[in-house]
């Protein structure tokens, strides 16, 4: 039996939201675990909706058999899922900075629940995330991401075949790149601590009856607070400019 123009549509309104939707899941911001998920859904079905209808003309039509409506169904919902993962993983670079500046801060041993990934984390790790997202909002860098959501049907159509070796490249290098600015945010403060810890060590060989330790942790800490208040906005810019390149790529999964 022939579909209807309503069943047409109602097919092209789930297809979106399958991409869209399991995009939202890790879109930094709107994906995270104390969002609500009934919000989550509303905002994927609000989106899918204004998507349909500029998109309805290259969606292809619902197949006929179930192995390849399910092989339809899997591919959107794993291009969701790439542009979802490829955003949150620019957002690693504050967590792997915060463990940095958390090791040599002396606040390693001071974990407290993470927000953002459900667990424990550091405290500067936690400050870095959640400053990172209300930048996001802030400065409305998250509507680069449903841009980027938008234009990935230019070079993802519905229903093409997935170049998957581009898609784990371009994860690989937004994971790569991700740890290295974590590290360059995190290297002021590695060098001032190192400087910081050679100059104890030599005056503790100077003076051994001096309790260095009790002036080296709240020094350590000192130290650790002013350098990152002095370099961590510096560090948050090259974060968002590469979410800015690593969503100009997404398109074409490059």
């Amino acid at each position: 039996m022939p579909l209807s123009l309503a069943d047409d549509e109602v097919f092209a309104l789930l297809l979106v939201l399958a991409r869209v939707g399991s995009a939202l899941v890790l879109l930094p911001g709107i994906g995270e675990p104390y969002v609500f998920a009934r919000l989550k859904l509303l905002l994927a079905l609000g989106l899918s909706a204004v998507l349909v209808g500029p998109l309805g003309p290259a969606l292809p039509a619902m197949p006929a058999a179930p192995l390849a409506l399910g092989a339809l169904i899997a591919g959107e919902v794993l291009i969701g899922l790439f542009i979802g993962a490829a955003a949150r993983s620019v957002f690693a670079a504050l967590h792997v900075a915060g463990a940095a500046i958390a090791f040599q801060s002396g606040l390693a041993a001071a974990a407290i629940f993470d927000p953002n990934e459900a667990t424990q984390g550091t405290i500067p790790g936690n400050f870095l995330s959640m400053t990172g997202l209300v930048l996001l909002f802030v400065t409305d860098a998250h509507h680069l991401l449903l841009q980027a959501l938008a234009a990935s049907y230019q070079g993802l159509p519905a229903g093409s075949a997935l170049p998957v070796g581009d898609m784990a490249a371009l994860l690989t290098r937004l994971l790569g790149d991700a740890f290295a600015i974590g590290v360059r945010i995190a290297a002021p403060l590695i060098g001032v601590g190192l400087l910081l810890s050679l100059t104890l060590g030599v005056l503790n060989r100077l003076m051994p009856a001096f309790q260095v330790i009790f002036v080296a942790l709240p020094l350590q800490l000192l130290v650790a607070l002013g350098t990152v208040g002095l370099t961590f906005a510096g560090g948050l810019l090259v974060v968002f400019e590469l979410l800015e390149t690593g969503l100009a790529a997404l398109p074409l999964g490059i």
